[in-house]
Order: C-alpha cells, then sequence, then structure tokens
C-alpha cells in the first residue's frame, strides 16, 4: 500500500506516487525476490546503474544482509568494495555511457567509474538494477557493457519503478512499481543520498498541461455564465 502521502499534487502537473516508505517496502520485496529466484544467496552479484541505480544497489545489498545470513558471511570472507565503505564484495557499479545509442546525437552524458567485485562475475548471477525503466535502451546498453567484462551464468534485472512504453524487446524481473504513465510524461526517483530526499514524481508534459489549463477557464467561463443567467454578477 502507498504512504498517506503518497499521490498528492506537489505542483501544477506533478504528483508524488511514491515517498520513503513506499520505496523500502519495494527495495525489500525486491530483495527477498532476488533470493527466492536464486534459491538463496550464493554466486549473486548487483551491479547498480549509475547514478540512481548504483544507489539503489546500496540500498538492496543493506536489505540483504539484514535478511540473509549467508549474503553477510560471504562479505565478510571475501572483503567489500574499499572504495565505498560498508558495501559488500558482491556490489558494484556498471557504466553503459559509451555503450548508448544516442551518443552520436548531442546528448553530452558524463562517463562514470565501474567497479566490479573482486571475485569478478563469470559464473555468477548478476542482478543489473536500476531506478525506471522505460524504453529499455539503457539496459540494452549495460548488456553490452557486460559482454568486455566476464561471462555470467545469468543476468537479471531489477527495477523500481517500470513505467512501460518499451521500444526493445526488455523485461524485468523484479518492480518495486508499475506505473502506468503516459509516453510524453516524466517520472523522476529522487534519493536522499543524490537529492536530498526519498520520492517519485510523475510530470505531465506541457500538452497535458496547456489541456488541463483550457479546461479549467472553460470551467471557470461557464460558472461564470451561469451566474450571469441567474441574475449575479461575475
Amino acid at each position: 500500500m502507498p504512504s498517506g502521502e503518497a499521490g498528492k499534487e506537489v505542483g501544477v502537473g506533478t504528483r508524488t506516487v511514491l515517498q520513503h516508505p513506499d520505496i523500502t517496502r519495494a527495495l525489500t520485496r525486491i530483495a527477498h525476490e532476488i533470493l527466492e529466484a536464486n534459491h538463496g544467496a550464493s554466486d549473486l552479484v548487483l551491479l547498480g546503474i549509475p547514478t540512481r541505480g548504483a544507489v539503489l544497489a546500496d540500498r538492496l545489498d543493506r536489505i540483504l544482509a539484514d535478511i540473509e545470513p549467508e549474503w553477510t558471511s560471504e562479505s565478510t570472507a571475501t572483503g567489500g568494495d574499499p572504495s565505498t565503505p560498508g558495501r559488500s564484495h558482491r556490489v558494484g557499479t556498471l557504466d553503459v555511457t559509451m555503450h548508448r545509442d544516442d551518443l552520436g546525437h548531442g546528448i553530452g552524458r558524463a562517463p562514470h567509474r565501474t567497479t566490479i567485485p573482486a571475485s569478478g562475475i563469470d559464473g555468477k548471477v548478476v542482478v543489473l538494477v536500476d531506478d525506471v525503466l522505460y524504453s529499455g535502451r539503457t539496459v540494452r546498453a549495460a548488456l553490452d557493457a557486460l559482454q568486455g567484462i566476464g561471462r555470467p551464468r545469468a543476468v537479471r534485472l531489477a527495477v523500481l519503478v517500470d513505467r512501460g512504453h518499451r521500444e526493445l524487446p526488455i523485461r524485468a524481473d523484479h518492480v518495486g512499481k508499475n506505473l502506468p504513465t503516459a509516453s510524453d510524461e516524466r517520472v523522476t526517483l529522487r534519493l536522499t543520498e543524490t537529492d536530498g530526499t526519498d520520492e517519485v514524481v510523475i510530470e505531465q508534459s506541457e500538452t497535458q498541461r496547456e489541456t488541463q489549463r483550457a479546461t479549467q477557464r472553460e470551467t471557470q467561463g461557464e460558472t461564470q455564465r451561469e451566474t450571469l443567467r441567474d441574475g449575479g454578477t461575475a
């Protein structure tokens, strides 16, 4: 169930659909699903897609450490990522910048660092973690990036939000929340680590906002006309 504040309007054409409690519950459910699908924690590796996918992977890492003893015991035995205190050896980041198909379209993107667990990904079950699944092109780029790193036994996908409108035959294995949206709406995830707050918001397109404003103007005009017909003043 969404929190009591989820779904509230936060501005013209903008509404909040998930807040901190909702995000935490969704990630906890995803963590349990990952363990169930893998029949435990053996050979599992999480790779977050920067920026917010990497943050979500770190959160999943902490949740898995709380609910699965094997996750913690293997992390202690192998050693965590020294560049990220508190991160277990099972978690890394996968930069997909140079594998995107929009690089030649004038869209500037700053590369991020790829960090792979010391044990590598060969023969492992790699769970790619991202924030919002939309066209599927970012995930395609992630699969291309993986080819140059190793040969996992299986690759799965976990996303906090699936908003639909796929352009490629890609499906998430673990989804925190399915959000029906219009293709021209914008879905934004904000996280405390990067944005100072936890929330998912949907912003209407300018076309939708103008339609809404026109409807409001028409409604106000009709109200004024009815008032005049009744002998009142506008």
